[in-house]
């Protein structure tokens, strides 16, 4: 499908009013919504605050909102776009085989990288001072 097609197929779905697959992906869908819309809100209070300060309280206040409810608008019919609500879905279904691990063993990670990063400075530290006793002694700084 070309971008132009995928275009022409997502309009139609900004302007209904249904719910695609009412009872499935619900809670991705509703923070992929919520994600959207508060990224729009802040973009409208940049504008606001930055390219609208100037002017009058009205439009100050009344172009970001009217942006804000568009903005509000499409982020909600787009998590309804069959493709994309089918991909949340497949996101949640997916979410819920997640296995989280105990304490114990987030401890014992945990100090297997902190050891891994100290042993890996330690050793970039005798590299770098050897590195810098030979060119020092080869006088290699000079030449450059």
């Amino acid at each position: 499908m070309s971008g132009k097609e995928a275009t022409l197929s997502v309009l139609p779905e900004l302007f209904r009013f249904g719910i695609y697959k009412p009872n499935q992906g619900r809670l991705v869908r509703q923070f992929t919504f919520f994600a959207l819309v508060t990224i729009a809100a802040m973009g409208c209070l940049t504008l606001a605050n930055g390219p609208l300060g100037q002017n009058s309280v009205s439009v100050k206040i009344g172009v970001p909102m009217l942006i804000w409810v568009v903005c509000a608008w499409v982020s909600y019919r787009v998590v309804n776009v069959p493709r994309f609500a089918d991909f949340l879905v497949s996101v949640e279904s997916e979410r819920v085989k997640i296995t989280w691990p105990e304490k114990p063993e987030v401890t014992q990670a945990t100090i297997v990288v902190l050891a891994t990063m100290v042993f890996l400075g330690a050793f970039l530290l005798i590299v770098d001072v050897v590195w810098q006793k030979l060119f020092s002694i080869i006088r290699f700084v000079e030449y450059l």
